[in-house]
């Protein structure tokens, strides 16, 4: 008997690290317009559901569980939109709804080699509006002349390094221009820069004895909730192992973000991966502070760009969870040194100097690169209603 053949279906992608992420990056035009469905293909892609994710590209980690899907704009000012999808190795999911630092710096080098930008010269910037929260960046590459075509290509090579990422590259620095309150309603979405807070345990969420904790809540970028390391009883050092092992303190960290959510006007968050719950303790490594991020219920190897941005933005505020613990420095222009597992993520702030709560500028240096170029196959049967 012959068997009946199941054709599947090619879309175009390049695969890219971006930062200490990576995944497949999709002209928006090659993927389907129907969210619906767009949404099943990007599963199929990932192969999601599925810890492992043995069917797809994923990595089986959230951190190598990510998508971007990038197009021109017709905004004014405005050359590339970049729509970031963050997909869970267990979960049917797709969230476009948070920012990814992370994966925004590879939106410019992906746009140059499938030609939906030219370089004219040895740096290229473009403005990219992130979809999922409207936020905008101007992002810089290198963009040298080829010494054989005179043609002008993206330079992944250099001496640049960032924690997170093995070896040097081409630098790639990205200005935030707007990330204040980029999911909630403000910068300081409970309205106070610190929230003293009492955590009960619930018929989901139990095994902890009721307890009272200091957060600040905040978004420049991404929602965090931030709080001592001392208060939930562990020293802030501890590895990323132990951590994901603490069953605990775990249970006691969503408890907590189920109920601060309701206070950030997030609503429900069950199913969503924001806000997420940040540690701090003192430097360890000369930095300004340490922390312990998760993302939301994995004990991130680093800390993610957006985070650290949000993070740094808490150090500067009088009157948050971080003063008295963070190192920082004097002036309108600040360097904040976030130390994470794996090394430290530096942001340089820019403070308005008739009121010193005001963050007005965010800017930093990541690394990207292109891993692969190919087509990703999805079946056929995918596109059948």
């Amino acid at each position: 008997m012959t068997p009946t053949y199941s054709p599947q279906h090619p879309l175009p992608c390049l695969f890219m690290r971006g930062g200490t992420s990576k995944g497949p990056f999709f002209k928006s035009e090659d993927l389907p317009s129907d969210k619906d469905l767009r949404d099943r293909v990007l599963l199929s892609i990932m192969g999601s559901p599925d810890k492992r994710q043995i069917d797809g590209l994923g990595g089986a980690h959230p951190l190598t569980s990510k998508v971007g899907v990038i197009s021109k704009s017709n905004t004014a000012g405005v050359d590339l939109e970049f729509l970031f999808a963050q997909l869970q190795p267990d979960k049917d999911t797709v969230d476009t709804t948070p920012n990814c630092g992370n994966m925004l710096a590879a939106v410019v080098p992906f746009a140059i080699e499938t030609g939906m930008v030219s370089p004219d010269s040895d740096t290229t910037t473009c403005r990219v509006l992130t979809l999922n929260t409207g936020m905008l960046s101007d992002i810089t590459v290198q963009t040298p002349k080829s010494t054989r075509t005179e043609a002008r290509f993206v330079n992944y090579e250099g001496e640049a390094r960032i924690d997170g990422a093995p070896g040097s590259s081409s630098p790639i620095t990205i200005n935030f221009l707007d990330t204040a309150g980029s999911v909630c309603s403000s910068l300081l979405p409970t309205g106070k820069v610190l929230d003293s807070l009492w955590v009960t345990p619930t018929p989901e969420l139990s095994g902890f004895e009721p307890f009272n904790i200091d957060v600040t809540c905040i978004d420049n970028g991404m929602p965090l909730v931030i709080f001592k390391a001392s208060d939930v009883g562990r020293t802030g050092a501890e590895s990323v192992a132990d951590l994901n092992a603490d069953t605990a303190l775990k249970t006691k960290i969503e408890a907590l973000r189920l109920q601060v959510s309701l206070l950030m006007g997030l609503g429900d968050v069950k199913n969503k991966n924001y806000p997420k719950m940040t540690l701090i303790a003192a430097p360890v490594a000369g930095g300004s502070l340490s922390t312990r991020s998760f993302i939301p219920h994995v004990c991130h190897d680093a800390i993610g760009v957006l985070a650290a941005v949000t993070v740094g933005t808490a150090c500067v505020l009088k009157g948050s969870v971080c003063e008295g613990v963070a190192h920082i420095g004097e002036g309108n222009t600040v360097e904040v040194c976030v130390e994470h597992p794996t090394g430290e993520f530096s942001v340089e702030l820019g403070i308005d100097p008739s009121n010193s709560q005001n963050v007005t500028r965010a800017a930093l240096l990541r690394t990207a690169r292109l891993i692969m170029r190919g087509e990703a196959m999805v079946p056929a049967s995918l596109f059948v209603a």
